[in-house]
């Protein structure tokens, strides 16, 4: 899925170390499928003993259906590596993450799944986590291409990202999608090699 530009609302998750087991707990790691881990998303946090929705937790709350930006606490994803962690937040409907920092190996693996993770500084995610609380209908736009970042009340922020990850979010494609891009060329060259082979033997 090709993302361009983002329009929406912020759930606001302002814990700080976040980490992966919190956000997809192992006992789920066992499937290859991403197909319901949406359901098991911060699932200890999500559901009680009986597995009955907690109504005090945001991902249970209406304000978080539809949207597809989480606000994040400071270092989000720390801990062990699991692809099924940004797995779990785009099932549920999530298209991208803001923090002031996330943990080196979730973001690679969030940029390689299409999700993106958006690094601000911390007075202007400080400065989101003020409007939701006023507001929970506020929204930002987020503008790949450019790579800025629009907060509620029209501030313009850059934001970083490589030049390969964003291609590829850009185009909708991973890494195996970008190799096919070029399959063309591939096969050319593959020719080239081969005729150069068959001519020196």
């Amino acid at each position: 899925m090709k993302f361009q530009m983002l329009q929406s609302r912020m759930v606001p998750m302002p814990q700080r170390n976040i980490d992966t087991d919190q956000i997809i707990p192992a006992r789920f790691l066992k499937t290859i499928s991403k197909e319901g881990l949406g359901d098991n998303l911060f699932c200890d946090w999500r559901y009680d003993a009986q597995g009955k929705p907690k109504a005090d937790f945001i991902l249970n709350q209406p304000r978080a259906a539809g949207a597809q930006v989480l606000l994040a606490g400071d270092n989000f994803g720390c801990g062990s590596s699991r692809e099924h962690a940004p797995w779990a937040l785009m099932q549920f409907g999530f298209r991208a993450l803001i923090s002031t920092s996330f943990a080196d190996i979730f973001r690679a693996n969030s940029l390689k799944n299409g999700l993106l993770p958006v690094i601000v500084p911390a007075d202007v995610h400080a400065a989101l986590f003020d409007a939701v609380a006023s507001d929970r209908n506020v929204e930002v736009r987020i503008d790949l291409q450019n790579q800025t970042l629009t907060t509620p009340d029209g501030r313009t922020v850059e934001f970083p990202v490589d030049s390969f990850s964003k291609h590829c979010l850009l185009e909708g494609v991973d890494e195996i999608g970008y190799t096919l891009q070029h399959q063309a060329e591939i096969a050319a060259f593959e020719a080239r090699r081969v005729g150069s082979v068959n001519t020196t033997a």
